[in-house]
């Protein structure tokens, strides 16, 4: 079996590092009540994470449900999966059902399209408690964090990772020297998961594990780029950075761009003046190469562009959070706005029956000025979220004040639905009529019971005597 799953700890107590995080996620849990907001789990991979959401399942008695990932994450599939688990009670009996989402920051692409607008609609309707995790916490929309409560957990320290392995070790029946596990902890920077699958690696067939045991069962020690940036802006060789430039996966040309979109963390105008220089230079040979087809010259780009920067900044470094590219932020944004116009177009084509083309070239206009004359109409018939109907009647602030009020009106309708529901499904309670009363009468000494006479008939001679009386007849025996 493998030792990341056998050794994975069952209780809150049993994670290593990270007790502010885990008191945290534990003080939520207890005082969890219908309204409170969702938790989101972020931090890099394999530093107890998903474990920890479990761990506090287990220790509060929960049961646990997980929509990860691996899963095709569109908006039906959410609000199945993740929407019945998170207003439905427990099925073993459990006090709560925790709905756990793995990996929300991946909510992106046209297989989970619409995916992040049904995790606010379910956090808005929950009944259960949620807990999101992600790797990167400004990977999620914006909306989306607001109404999540973050918990951040960090890289685990060598010196917490050692006492964990050497447990492992001892229950295993495996002797690794102090050294073998000091490396094992130093290459796997902070990732627990990492340091459990090098160790169990490096032991298997052996009772006895060394230094070079451990060599071919690292974890691949490549840089990314947000390891070259901090670099670059720090205090780094130049023979180091040329080495990490090599083992990113991104060409110069991308280089380039991670370190213009960073230079604003420069001190002062000349710092970056001296920057765009060297950047500027490496950015002719990054052209020439894409001209001439002589990727040699690749070479010059990269070491003028790291080393010019690295003496530009002096060796301040970062201390900010590292921006991406903004030319790749304005490709989003614009990748974004056409998915808006093409939606928006497709619903007003089947309002008139006519091509998006055709709408867009002559109609698009005209039905702007109808909807500005009233947004709200449009809004309803069409189902146009805030973006749509913005960009239909160029007023953002009033698009969204009109999706709110049709928000509401809808939540309220469907609360109507369900008791109207409900009035239909429960059993009709049917009252019983009372059994008539049978006159009866005496003949010959025998009580006989009259049936009910036929409408119209005319009553019993003694009945008749009895009605003009206004008296009662005693039975007699």
């Amino acid at each position: 079996m493998d030792w990341t799953e056998k050794y994975r700890p069952s209780h809150l107590a049993d994670i290593v590092g990270n007790g502010t995080a885990v008191h945290q996620m534990l003080d939520w849990a207890r005082g969890w009540k219908r309204g409170t907001k969702p938790l989101i789990l972020y931090g890099k991979p394999g530093i107890g994470k998903t474990s920890a959401a479990y761990a506090l399942a287990n220790d509060m008695q929960w049961e646990a449900m997980e929509l990860n990932a691996s899963d095709t994450r569109t908006k039906a599939i959410i609000e199945r999966v993740a929407g019945a688990g998170s207003t439905s009670g427990s099925l073993t009996g459990a006090a709560r059902r925790l709905v756990v989402l793995d990996e929300a920051d991946n909510l992106q692409g046209t297989a989970d399209k619409g995916g992040a607008k049904a995790i606010l609609d379910i956090i808005r309707d929950a009944r259960q408690p949620i807990i999101l995790i992600a790797n990167d916490l400004y990977g999620l929309a914006s909306d989306l964090r607001a109404a999540c409560d973050p918990v951040q957990f960090k890289a685990l320290p060598a010196r917490s990772l050692i006492p964990h392995l050497k447990y492992i070790c001892s229950v295993e029946k495996v002797q690794c020297n102090d050294q073998a596990l000091k490396d094992i902890a130093d290459n796997s920077a902070g990732d627990m998961r990492a340091a459990v699958t090098t160790l169990y690696a490096a032991s298997i067939g052996k009772q006895r594990i060394e230094e070079p045991d451990i060599r071919t069962s690292m974890k691949d020690g490549r840089a990314s780029i947000f390891q070259l940036i901090p670099a670059v802006f720090g205090r780094c060789a130049g023979a180091e950075l040329v080495r990490m430039s090599y083992e990113v996966d991104d060409k110069p040309d991308a280089i380039e761009q991670w370190i213009e979109a960073n230079l604003a963390s420069l001190k002062g105008p000349e710092a970056t003046a001296q920057a765009y220089r060297y950047l500027s230079r490496a950015d002719e040979y990054i052209g020439n190469t894409n001209r001439r087809q002589y990727f040699m010259l690749w070479r010059y780009a990269t070491v003028t562009m790291l080393l010019g920067t690295n003496v530009a900044s002096g060796g301040h470094g970062i201390h900010e959070r590292i921006s991406s590219p903004r030319r790749w932020q304005r490709m989003a944004s614009s990748k974004r706005q056409k998915g808006i116009r093409t939606a928006l177009l497709g619903k007003l084509g089947g309002l008139i029956h006519m091509p998006q083309q055709t709408v867009r070239d002559g109609y698009l206009n005209l039905l702007s000025i109808l909807a500005e004359k009233d947004p709200l109409f449009f809004a309803r018939e069409l189902d146009l979220d805030a973006d749509q109907l913005g960009l239909l009647i160029h007023d953002r602030a009033k698009a969204i004040t009109i999706a709110k009020a049709l928000a509401v009106e809808r939540r309220e309708e469907d609360k109507r639905e369900k008791i109207k529901a409900q009035k239909k499904t429960a059993p009709e309670q049917k009252i019983k009529p009372a059994p008539a009363v049978t006159p009866a009468r005496v003949k010959a000494g025998v009580l006989e019971t009259v049936l009910p006479d036929e409408p119209g008939s005319p009553p019993p001679p003694q009945q008749e005597k009895q009605q003009k009386a206004g008296g009662r007849q005693s039975t007699l025996f």
